[in-house]
């Protein structure tokens, strides 16, 4: 299928669910990372601010930092076609609406705790359209893309998802960047091992 059209399909699809069930979902999706190493034993995470249909984010950011962990959360710089990390310590006076309306750092908080991405440990993802091998359609904008293969390139990139974003294949291209593992409310997806079995299946 053409990308956009899969992308304007299942965006369709997500914005179908209503808010109670946008909340249910994203709690199940949280209490299945909660549990994850990835999460667990990273020092500093890049967490996305959840925007419309998204899986949501918040609670989750509020509980990392209750735990003690560093989060930072995008900044989009769209003249540069690019995002970055700022930290954050208390989201409800640090951030407020920013580029397409998408909640980021007020800008005396991106002078003061600006972010080097490479040291993050795990990124969460959002997107419109994932599948278990790892392959991810975001927006549009080919952001997460650069951020992941040029400032960030050795964190876990988790995807996060409803199961109605998930799809048997996405028709990716060269500079699309592939999830590490994908999570929806019924299950985490381990990408990199689907792609080794894969690949070890296609060599055999």
């Amino acid at each position: 299928m053409d990308r956009n059209i899969l992308r304007k399909n299942t965006l369709h699809a997500r914005d179908q669910l209503n808010p109670a069930q946008r909340q249910e979902k994203s709690m199940a999706v949280l209490a299945l990372l909660n549990r994850q190493p990835w999460i667990t034993d990273a020092e500093h995470l890049f967490v996305y601010v959840h925007f419309r249909s998204e899986v949501q984010t918040m609670a989750l950011i509020k509980q990392l930092l209750a735990d003690g962990k560093n989060v930072s959360v995008p900044v989009t710089l769209p003249e540069e076609s690019r995002i970055t990390a700022v930290q954050l310590t208390d989201p409800d006076s640090q951030l407020v609406p920013g580029y397409y309306g998408i909640l980021e750092p007020t800008p005396a908080r991106i002078a003061e705790a600006a972010v080097n991405p490479a040291t993050l440990d795990t990124v969460l993802v959002p997107g419109s359209v994932f599948d278990p091998l790892g392959g991810r359609l975001g927006y549009g904008g080919g952001f997460y893309d650069r951020f992941l293969s040029r400032d960030a390139p050795r964190a876990i990139r988790v995807g996060l998802a409803f199961e109605k974003q998930r799809v048997s294949r996405v028709p990716m291209e060269p500079h699309d960047q592939y999830m590490d593992l994908l999570v929806t409310e019924q299950q985490i997806y381990d990408c990199r091992r689907n792609r080794n079995a894969q690949n070890s299946s296609i060599q055999g």
